[in-house]
């Protein structure tokens, strides 16, 4: 299995996704119904899927 870095979109959408996470654990997103540590859960498996696809 080769890893490579992932395209800038992918790191992106990853990294808002992440703070979107941040922003639901500090209370200042209170109407995201999931909780913030599955928030950053699909921040981290999207940025792994991105490293594991080549090209994507």
């Amino acid at each position: 299995m080769n890893l490579s870095a992932p395209t800038q979109l992918v790191f992106i959408i990853s990294l808002v996704i992440a703070i979107i996470g941040l922003l639901a654990a500090l209370g200042l997103l209170a109407f995201i119904p999931l909780a913030s540590v599955w928030i950053m859960l699909i921040a981290y498996i999207v940025l792994a899927a991105g490293c594991l696809m080549r090209g994507a």
